[in-house]
């Protein structure tokens, strides 16, 4: 019963992508032909050929890629560093500045647009990668799923490497980072998806056509195409295919992280 109910689910999941491929690689007539197919008659690469004609998906793809991994790499940095500091590192009100760094969950990212908007112009940031990357390196999710990650590796190990002579920095690079790969990996991916699919905020932060990223590029071609859904599922295939293949090879990691920082 269980395995036939996780068969349907994941057909219910995995039916859209399969539709979006199917409508990628159809021609205009069999899309256009008002009958109902779950595979094209002719499979074509023009869907494909024409939106790299008429947009610069290439470099879009590089800033959507740039843009992501730097985000990635401050983020597990600033949490792994955070995390480890929230649980082993005893200090005045460190409790309180974990809980508002929780509650600042409940926040819509709405809200802080106009504010942030404000401080990257006084920066002069504005229109710049840094706009968009340093805004949204590091989160509160992040610093609490390495906090409680760090809190589940045996206290024992650290207090030995303390007996030893070890420092903060030592037990933290000789100790927690080697037990960390499934967290890092979790955190990696949750924030490369997280910067890859952003939207509105590079919208409002980047004004050059050369600096887009691939989801406001996908908005340009609705724009230029109108109901051309063979070239909008082809650039959403672009867009969506780094993430499932990235997911495919780091599933591991991402449920072990996710199962040892007692989030279920």
């Amino acid at each position: 019963m269980r395995l036939a109910l996780a068969v349907v689910i994941s057909i219910i999941v995995i039916f859209p992508l399969y539709w979006m491929i199917v409508v990628a690689f159809s021609t205009r007539a069999d899309l256009l032909g008002g009958e109902l197919r779950l595979w094209p008659e002719t499979l074509t690469l023009a869907n494909f050929e024409r939106v790299f004609a008429a947009f610069p998906v290439a470099t879009w793809f590089g800033n959507s890629a740039a843009i992501a991994i730097t985000v990635s790499l401050i983020t597990v940095a600033v949490n792994l560093l955070g995390g480890y500091a929230l649980a082993h590192l005893r200090f005045r009100g460190s409790t309180v500045l974990f809980l508002i760094a929780l509650a600042t969950l409940m926040i819509p990212v709405q809200v802080i647009m106009v504010p942030l908007f404000g401080l990257v112009t006084g920066l002069g940031l504005y229109g710049t990668y840094w706009a968009v990357i340093l805004p949204t390196a590091a989160s509160a999710f992040g610093l609490f799923l390495a906090r409680q990650f760090i809190l589940a590796i045996p206290r024992d190990l650290i207090e030995a490497a303390r007996m030893d002579g070890a420092g903060n920095w030592r037990v933290f690079t000789r100790i927690i980072l080697p037990l960390s790969k499934p967290l890092i990996a979790v955190l990696f991916f949750m924030s490369l998806l997280q910067t890859w699919n952003d939207f509105a905020w590079p919208l409002i932060a980047l004004k050059q056509n050369a600096l887009f990223t691939l989801p406001i590029g996908l908005l340009y071609l609705q724009g230029q195409f109108g109901a051309d859904y063979g070239g909008t599922m082809a650039f959403a295939i672009i867009n969506v295919l780094p993430m499932v293949v990235l997911f495919l090879v780091f599933q591991r990691y991402f449920v072990q992280g996710f199962a040892r920082s007692g989030i279920r």
